[in-house]
């Protein structure tokens, strides 16, 4: 049975007609208006009207940054988008006239790589998508956990450094300030300014105009450049000890890592075990999980969605609309 997909992001909408074995049948982007809460709704249903047409669709799932409820109704909050205890699914089945789900947009994207992608033969994963911050998914027992509030598996905010640096979340010491693509730029800087190893770094920022940017250090990782594997390495140390961390509570089969940094491939995962297995408690003990990169990439927010979505709709016996 086919369902939707939607990704919100702060900048773009995309939409995907989803088959049940979680190949992508159809696809659109828009813009994200932000601000909007109402056109949000607009553009959504819009959406999904388009990708339903000559299909048979038992439901929509959405997938959006920030704090879902555990009904998977109202958005609590979104940082990148104005919605403040937002109604969203109340709002978009009204619209639609089929059953509607949401879910944070980390949970989807683990959902999917569980379901359809590189865990697919796992019973217990936990996920860490390491872009501009770090989310989180955990997958225990093959269901998805979201918590008694709806807000479990947000990972980046785990306290790993007392009294660390600040967080945008109102903590400090958050492993998103350690673990993520801004603090890789923030290292890199760091090493820039200590030269030796950072020569180089210091001299593209400088041409630059004073700013090394996230394709730049791509790029010198790309290249081999001493300097940002540096820094991608003290990345990597820290998501390993955050790791080992999360080990001794979930023990998951799998670590997958997710999100733009995680291209980097083995240069990333090698000091994350490198880490997990100088933290983890009981050492030679314990079995150790497989640490892989995430095999759906841009497209495993909107198929993890449609799943969800489509999973919920068949246990309260929805009737597809189509």
């Amino acid at each position: 049975m086919h369902a939707i997909g939607i990704d919100i992001g702060g900048t773009k909408i995309a939409g995907a007609l989803v088959a049940d074995d979680g190949t992508i049948l159809a696809e659109e982007r828009r813009p994200t208006p932000a601000t909007d809460p109402s056109a949000i709704v607009e553009i959504v249903a819009s959406m999904v009207e388009r990708l339903s047409e000559g299909h048979t669709v038992i439901a929509t799932g959405v997938a959006a940054a920030g704090f879902i409820d555990a009904a998977q109704s109202t958005v609590y909050y979104a940082p990148n988008i104005s919605w403040r205890n937002e109604p969203f699914r109340d709002r978009l089945r009204a619209r639609l006239g089929m059953d509607v789900t949401i879910d944070n947009d980390a949970n989807a994207a683990g959902w999917a790589e569980f379901r359809y992608g590189v865990a697919r033969d796992a019973h217990d994963m936990t996920m860490l998508t390491i872009g501009t911050g770090v989310g989180g998914a955990i997958v225990t027992g093959d269901r998805l956990l979201r918590g008694g509030f709806g807000t479990a598996g947000e990972l980046g905010h785990l306290r790993i450094v007392p009294d660390g640096l600040p967080c945008g979340c109102g903590a400090r010491g958050c492993i998103e300030q350690y673990g993520s693509g801004r603090a890789l730029l923030r290292m890199a800087n760091e090493i820039a300014d200590a030269g030796g190893i950072g020569h180089a770094l210091a001299v593209a920022r400088e041409e630059a105009g004073g700013t090394l940017t996230g394709g730049m250090l791509a790029g010198f990782l790309e290249d081999g450049d001493p300097g940002a594997h540096h820094a991608l390495r003290q990345l990597g140390l820290w998501l390993g000890q955050a790791c080992a961390s999360l080990s001794a509570v979930l023990d998951p089969e799998m670590f997958v890592f997710g999100g733009g940094v995680s291209v980097a491939g083995d240069a990333l995962l090698d000091p994350v075990r490198e880490a997990y297995l100088a933290h983890l408690p009981a050492r030679g003990y314990h079995p150790e999980p497989e640490f892989v990169v995430a095999e759906l990439v841009n497209d495993a927010g909107v198929v993890g969605a449609a799943d969800l979505a489509r999973i919920h709709a068949e246990s309260i016996g929805a009737a597809p609309r189509g």
